[in-house]
Order: structure tokens, then sequence, then C-alpha cells
């Protein structure tokens, strides 16, 4: 993510800035902060969240039962209402399955967000490495169809309890530029400020019809095998 936050600001109709200096970001990890836009109550603001929203209780159970039974079978004696209180939760980063009860609660316009970016990556050993796409060789300013909420949890041990801004982004079948290098999915990319303007206040319905692939040969590979040492947001 190179663009800067004016540039940001002029293209997604940005009303407030909660991001300080942001410098550019030659890689986006997972919760980690980057920046997105949202609705807010003046308008559209720009802020920063951490990249991954809130697991499901069901994987959160899941791994707090294995942690239990290791635990246990070292003798140890095992709170299990506590041990899920306290579960680390890292995130999800990519959202496919908008109809599960898990996400739904967040489809409405107030969680809705873009996530801005100029290129993203995406590995394949095979192919090199990490292989980066932008709309074309320049990186222009673009986003992905995210959504945001703010969530207390255990994002890392050593944090504790922390209550943080949280995001993700919608992602659906590849195009065939995508699908060469990464064949179970891409992000769901908005390129036009109509598309914008649906995402982030279009009922859920209409706004969904979004989680589409862009037509293929809209993406170009503007690098292979390298991390990166210029821009980018890694999917």
């Amino acid at each position: 993510m190179t663009t800067n936050q004016a540039a940001i600001s002029a293209l997604f109709r940005v009303v407030n800035r909660y991001v300080g200096n942001l410098a550019p970001m030659p890689g986006v990890f997972p919760d980690y902060k980057a920046p997105i836009v949202r609705n807010g109550a003046e308008g559209r603001e720009l802020a920063t969240a951490r990249w991954g929203m809130p697991s499901s209780s069901k994987a959160l159970m899941n791994a707090t039962k294995k942690r239990a039974e290791k635990l246990q079978a070292k003798g140890k004696t095992v709170d299990f209402k506590e041990l899920l209180r306290m579960e680390p939760d890292g995130g999800t980063t990519n959202i496919r399955n908008v109809k599960s009860k898990h996400w739904t609660r967040w489809l409405g316009a107030e969680n809705r967000c873009v996530v801005p970016f100029n290129s993203f990556s995406e590995f394949n050993k095979a192919e090199g490495g990490d292989i980066w796409f932008a709309l074309d060789e320049t990186r222009p300013l673009a986003c992905f169809a995210g959504i945001w909420t703010n969530w207390t949890s255990v994002r890392k041990v050593k944090e504790g309890e922390t209550t943080n801004d949280l995001y993700a982004f919608l992602t659906t079948e590849p195009n065939a530029e995508v699908g060469a290098i990464h064949p179970k999915a891409m992000p769901v990319i908005l390129t036009t400020p109509d598309e914008v303007e649906t995402w982030m206040t279009a009922p859920p319905d209409e706004a969904l019809k979004l989680q589409r692939p862009l037509p293929d040969e809209a993406l170009r590979i503007v690098a292979r095998g390298v991390k990166e040492d210029t821009a980018g947001l890694a999917t």
C-alpha cells in the first residue's frame, strides 16, 4: 500500500481521518494494522484496523478442546471456561461463505468497509514464490470489499485480552490470471466509484452481488518471486 492518504481520501470521499501519518507499507500482514475506509456518523472515515475478523465460536471451541486435552495429558487441572475465554484468535483474514450466521451479523452497511491496495500477492512455489498482481504496471489505487467490527478478544497470548477494530475482505472464485497461480480464490476487488458506492451503501442482497471475480485480463502480474520492497498487500 503506497498511495498517500490524501489520494485515498479523495478517491473514497473520506470526511474524517484517524490514521495519523500514513507511511507507505511495503507489506500488510495478518493481525497487523492497515488502512480501511468505513462509514462513520459524519460520513466516510479513514482508519486503521487489524487484519483478521473474529474466528467462529466453533473454531475457537475446537482449538480450546485441543489445548485442554494437551494440558490434561500432562496432569494439569483445566478451567475450560477460562481457557476458552483466553483462547488466542489471530483472526480470519478472508471471507467466502457470507451466508454463514457468523458473518451475516456484519453485512450491514455500518460494518462494511473498503480496503485500499496497490498490489496483492499469492504464493505459488512452482511459479517462484510470491506472485504480485495489480490492475496494471503502474499499480493504481483500488480496493477490496471488506467488513469490520470492534471486538474484545485475545489476539496474542502476550497481549492478553484487548479491544480492537478488526477487518477482513471477501473472496470469490479466481479469474484466469489469479487462478493460474492460486486456483482456490481471489479477493473481491472494486474498481469503479459506482461499485464502491454500492458496497458501502446498498442493502446486503444488492451489495453482495459484487462478490464475483474480476473479468479475465483485468489484472497484470507485476512482480514474481520477491517479497516486494516497494508496494503491496499480501493476501
